[in-house]
């Protein structure tokens, strides 16, 4: 039988719930609703004048080749991250799940990563892969590879991948160790039973036990590489070797902040917030439909 507390009046329900509300609408609805608003006006560079312009920065954004080009670096971008941290993670979360001596800290050294801001987690890259200070970067150029990645896109794009991932692997481990751990004994002894080994009885047992946590990550991760990212990326590479690196939440940046084009910055925001949005209301949907199945 569920249990249900009832208030004998609404001031103490209203006071517990009023600084939640309280921080939604400062740090959420209000800067969403300034965004949106300044997605319709167009300023001068100095913000003295505003004019009412519509859907012309949306239209302009999108008829914008670099926006384009943006879009598809971002999902290439946003699609390796989820992939690579996603992938590691669940091989390491299936060797702490073993019975292993020391999982204790193992476990607990696999989540510290997750604790390093970003800016950081972009300077200990740079000490690896830094092509005049770095100790992979120098091994690299002194066996003959030509490892530069501020001069080569291909590299760069390679490096703020690989550190983003890094950095999202501890988040992604916990979730997945939990749901491995959640799934029953008895299914897996079954299948053991059944001759079911290896790999097929990962494949054919354990992963769909745990599609609902890889679907709530894959949207977890795929949020975080487009807006979290954004201090690893600019600490990295700021975006280039020209425009190599140079993801949407990077050109919302660039172009509002360096370029003072308010405008179109703030169209770029919303259409990042309507993926957000768009993103998170399947999550919801496919978890739904796995719970009333369920």
């Amino acid at each position: 039988m569920e249990r249900r507390t009832i208030f004998p009046g609404w001031k103490l329900p209203a006071a517990l719930v009023l600084p939640q509300l309280a921080l939604t609408v400062v740090f959420f609805l209000w800067p969403a609703g300034q965004a949106i608003w300044s997605s319709l006006t167009q300023a001068d560079p100095f913000g003295i004048r505003t004019q009412f312009v519509g859907l012309d920065n949306f239209t302009d954004l999108f008829a914008d080749p670099l926006y384009l080009d943006s879009i598809a670096r971002s999902v290439f971008f946003s699609a390796a991250v989820a992939a690579l941290s996603m992938g590691v993670a669940l091989a390491l979360a299936v060797a702490a799940d073993r019975e292993i001596s020391f999982r204790g800290a193992y476990r607990v050294l696999l989540v510290w990563p997750y604790a390093i801001a970003p800016a950081m987690a972009a300077v200990l890259w740079i000490l690896l892969l830094h092509p005049q200070i770095g100790l992979v970067g120098r091994w690299l150029n002194g066996i003959g590879v030509a490892w530069d990645y501020k001069l080569n896109g291909a590299q760069a794009m390679l490096v703020v991948i690989l550190a983003s991932a890094w950095k999202q692997i501890s988040y992604n481990f916990i979730f997945f160790l939990a749901g491995l751990q959640s799934i029953p004994r008895g299914v897996i002894e079954a299948a053991r039973m059944d001759g079911a080994k290896g790999f097929f009885r990962f494949r054919t047992v354990v992963l769909p036990l745990l599609m609902p946590t890889v679907f709530f990550l894959l949207v977890v991760n795929l949020v975080y590489a487009s807006f979290d990212t954004f201090g690893t990326i600019q600490a990295l590479t700021g975006g280039g070797p020209g425009k190599a690196t140079e993801t949407l939440v990077v050109k919302v940046y660039r172009d509002g902040v360096v370029n003072l084009d308010v405008g179109s910055s703030s169209a770029q925001s919303v259409v990042l917030m309507l993926g957000v949005i768009a993103l998170t209301a399947l999550q919801f949907r496919f978890l739904g439909r796995r719970s009333d199945s369920g």
